[in-house]
């Protein structure tokens, strides 16, 4: 299982093109769901958050739970192997509402970009273009073997009720 907080992360290409590089990941074997909640705590705990106009707990990074599946098929002896992310996307944010300015406003700006990245990539797909843009973002690379192919995708978003959010939450829907 690897936890991680797509701020302040580099993502490289090894000689391989089909793997990436994460500086600094680790991975845990899991032997109960104690080590699992463990596991989210260090990483919720570690997570990138501040404070701004909008909200007092505001996350300032994607954060990703990779957890990697192995399995046996007893009768063949084949080994299957299989990743499942569990993805937490900072929200977006209108700059002007949120009052974003310097550190946080570089941040958001860095937010909206990888999320627009991502949306681009699930339009290019849905599209079934040749050509996909996963490398546009840190977010879109991580995710690429869960975006495309035989992957199964299931989103869930978080909506604001108010009226002044009327036009993000129109926004996060036709994300969707």
């Amino acid at each position: 299982m690897v936890y991680l907080d797509l701020l302040t992360i580099g993502i490289w290409n090894t000689a391989q093109p089909s793997r990436l590089v994460v500086p600094d990941a680790s991975l845990h074997s899991i032997n109960s769901m104690k080590d699992v909640l463990e596991l989210m705590n260090i990483g919720q705990m570690n997570r990138a958050t501040t404070v701004t106009a909008l909200n007092e707990r505001s996350s300032r990074s994607h954060s990703v739970l990779t957890v990697h599946v192995r399995g046996m098929d007893l009768g063949t002896n084949t080994i299957f192997r299989s990743c499942l992310h569990l993805v937490d996307l900072a929200g977006s944010e209108q700059v002007d509402r949120s009052e974003a300015t310097r550190d946080k406003l570089k941040e958001a700006q860095h937010i909206n970009k990888s999320l627009s990245a991502l949306g681009d990539v699930i339009f290019t797909l849905a599209q079934k273009s040749q050509h996909v843009p996963y490398r546009n973002s840190k977010l879109t690379q991580l995710l690429q073997s869960s975006l495309g192919s035989q992957a199964k995708t299931l989103m869930f978003v978080q909506l604001n009720p108010d009226n002044a959010s009327y036009s993000e939450t129109i926004s996060t829907l036709n994300f969707c």
